[in-house]
């Protein structure tokens, strides 16, 4: 069978020459189905991961960067082997192994997160063929070519990388997908039914990363309690500002909860208007975009409020009620649905529907529970606020590290 997929390859011949290696080569990937299936948490990955962390951190330009120095710090050893404690228990089932071969699809609008799937699938055990999106990002390219660099030192790893990049092309699909063993699919629903054109093995699955939208739920008593709010902006303005609030993760709605609503909510913003000024690249087509979706709203939702500002920094539209189809309206670089909330299950419907994945939280855990016990088929992670973005191997309520691998059981 192994021999049968990489002569599939090499019959493939014109299909494989589109391919662009970015790390890699076309020899890696011929033989990548010859390649052993590893035990999750590997003691030579968790090296790799650990120099590759190491490397980038001590790279000045890296520092201009959050998105990658929050990759890297995820990456070191101390940090995996927390990963390895939760997620690897001594079990009696049998031996857990790799399933083989990842494909990864990356999405266009979150730089790093190509790299986030990579160390995924290695450390689950498996080899990795990734399609990197065309657009260019400068973090890419200096994560790429760290990666060049230290896999030298590491070279049976070398075999478990495959990046790549190619234009949209339904033949390459088909190859890449035909010798994968799990296919993890990353982007909008019309890329997923796009990709899923593409026929795996029988015995191969998808895990799919589809179209979400998120918020923040914040208590106004609660916030008025931080002593260092100038910090708490700085976070919102990761969760939000950092992707262009392009990342699912990233709140597209405010919800605020207690009695203290509108001195919080003057607060919150001042600061948050302070950091967006000092540190956002802001551009005019973001305001006409921005407008143009806040008249929208006020349109198609009557009651809407457009809150005033001092410039197109930020904009809010208050919300009588906070509906589902609000979300076709969402809009990106500083835009937001407002909504005062007096019972958290004002906001069920929102969260019920499966394209709600985080909330981002400050205040009492006992506010939010009720919500979540009521069964919502939505919402699959509540995380503090500045955390909305910070990766971890349970995703989209996947645990992928059961998802990317398989138990072999032994009873003999």
């Amino acid at each position: 069978m192994i021999l049968m997929q990489q002569s599939l390859i090499n019959e493939n011949d014109q299909i494989v020459k589109k391919i662009e290696y970015l790390v890699g080569s076309a020899d890696i990937l011929s033989k990548m189905k010859s390649v052993a299936a590893k035990s999750p948490f590997d003691n030579e990955i968790i090296d790799f991961l650990n120099s590759l962390s190491k490397k980038l951190l001590k790279l000045p330009e890296v520092k201009q960067y959050p998105d990658v120095v929050t990759l890297a710090f995820w990456m070191r050893k101390s940090s995996v082997m927390q990963l390895r404690e939760r997620f690897m228990k001594p079990t009696t089932q049998g031996i857990v192994l790799g399933r083989g071969i990842a494909f990864h699809i990356a999405p266009s609008n979150v730089p790093v997160n190509y790299a986030y799937s990579l160390v995924t699938g290695l450390l689950t055990g498996n080899a990795n063929i990734v399609r990197i999106p065309s657009k260019e990002f400068p973090q890419v390219t200096i994560i790429n070519r760290t990666i060049k660099t230290v896999i030298e030192e590491y070279p049976n790893v070398s075999r478990y990388i495959c990046l790549v990049r190619y234009e949209r092309d339904q033949g390459i699909n088909d190859l890449l997908s035909g010798i994968a063993d799990i296919r993890i699919i990353w982007g909008g629903d019309n890329t997923i039914k796009e990709i899923r054109k593409s026929p795996l093995g029988a015995r191969a699955n998808d895990v799919t990363f589809a179209d979400r939208y998120s918020l923040a739920v914040i208590d106004g008593e609660r916030y008025l309690e931080v002593k260092d709010k100038e910090r708490l902006a700085e976070e919102f303005y990761n969760d939000t500002f950092l992707s262009d609030q392009n990342a699912c993760t990233s709140p597209r709605m405010v919800v605020w909860l207690g009695n203290a609503k509108e001195e919080a909510k003057e607060l919150f913003w001042k600061y948050e208007h302070e950091i967006v000024k000092k540190k956002y690249k802001f551009q005019p087509i973001m305001a006409i975009n921005k407008l143009s979706s806040s008249y929208m709203t006020a349109v198609s939702f009557p009651g809407s409020k457009i809150r005033e500002r001092e410039d197109n920094y930020i904009i809010r539209v208050e919300v009588p009620k906070a509906e589902l189809g609000l979300m076709q309206l969402k809009d990106n670089s500083g835009f937001f649905f407002e909504y005062d909330c007096d019972d958290i299950m004002e906001i069920r419907d929102l969260c019920d529907d499966t394209h709600c994945q985080t909330i981002g939280f400050l205040g009492d855990k006992k506010q939010i529970l009720p919500l979540v016990l009521s069964g919502v088929k939505g919402v699959d992670r509540i995380v503090p606020i500045g955390k909305t973005m910070d990766f971890d191997l349970i995703w989209d309520g996947y645990n992928l590290v059961e998802r990317m691998t398989r138990t072999i059981k032994i009873n003999i």
